[in-house]
């Protein structure tokens, strides 16, 4: 599927009517193939898609209106229901060529599982990146009850591939022992339970380098986010997310794509988690994206 192809579908607020006209593609990951809890997640895109309607274009936290970013909703990938690997390889052609035209990937999940393809195709292009990952989950285990493939696997493939020093990981409040024991060990940076003020001490570090961004929603309170299939208590607020996404805005680091991730619709019906996760897009639009 070719990224620029015309999209019938609901888009995110402002959308530009083509990719041409267009420095950043939106797309869609609807997977969510190897959860561990609960399902749903695939929902997420187009429910965001639709809470953003609501969103007014203007930011006053950074003076500025959607209308000067050029943007292309893309819609979803047609990922092969049930079928992981087949889908991962999709994601991996289809960021492929986005950035093979020079465009910014931003990501909408789906499970968190979709960050690893985008990783090896964003790696091909900047093979001195980093990443930073912002989540409630260490996302390190080498497998899940025997499967390789799975949601609490990405970040363990990332450091696999970019070298666990290159992994910046933030919010992190949830996983095994040996998981926490391979980040201390590994040389990967972990922070645990909260976001802003470790960021604060580790973006100085990663001033001029090219840096891929992927945010779970669970790093939130449920308080804040119940939509998410595998919830967590002791998150951090909203407020604090969008500190740290315009820390991130205002810093020097160069980054080079980025994904939003497991917000599964079906487990609030208030709706707040993808209106809140639209609002986070609106915000990484008009500071990450130049």
């Amino acid at each position: 599927m070719r990224f620029d192809e015309a999209y019938s579908g609901k888009v995110f607020i402002m959308s530009r009517p083509t990719a041409d006209e267009s420095d950043v593609i939106l797309y869609g990951m609807p997977m969510d193939w190897t959860v561990s809890f609960r399902p749903g997640s695939r929902f997420g895109p187009n429910r965001i898609r639709e809470a953003s309607l609501g969103l007014e274009e203007y930011s006053p936290y950074v003076d500025k209106h959607l209308e000067e970013v050029t943007y292309f909703d893309a819609g979803d990938i047609p990922l092969p229901f049930g079928n992981p690997q087949r889908s991962l390889d999709m994601i991996q052609d289809y960021v492929t060529k986005i950035l093979d035209q020079g465009k910014f990937p931003l990501g909408l999940g789906g499970e968190h599982l979709v960050t690893w393809p985008i990783i090896q195709a964003v790696h091909k292009k900047y093979n001195d990146m980093a990443l930073i990952h912002i989540d409630a989950h260490a996302d390190l285990r080498e497998e899940y009850e025997g499967e390789t493939l799975s949601h609490s696997t990405p970040v363990r493939k990332i450091c696999n591939l970019i070298g666990p020093e290159n992994v910046y990981s933030f919010g992190i409040r949830s996983g095994m022992r040996e998981e926490f024991q391979y980040a201390k060990e590994s040389g990967m940076h972990m922070s645990k339970f909260d976001v802003v003020e470790p960021l604060k001490k580790i973006i100085p570090t990663l001033a001029g380098r090219n840096v891929y961004v992927t945010i779970d929603i669970d790093v939130l309170d449920p308080a804040h986010a119940p939509g998410t299939g595998t919830a967590e208590a002791g998150g951090i607020s909203s407020k604090e997310l969008l500190e740290a996404i315009h820390m991130i805005a205002g810093s020097d680091i160069n980054v080079i794509g980025a994904d939003l991730v497991e917000v599964a619709p079906a487990y609030d019906p208030s709706e707040q988690t993808q209106i809140t996760a639209s609002k986070m897009i609106r915000e990484i639009l008009l500071g990450w994206t130049k």
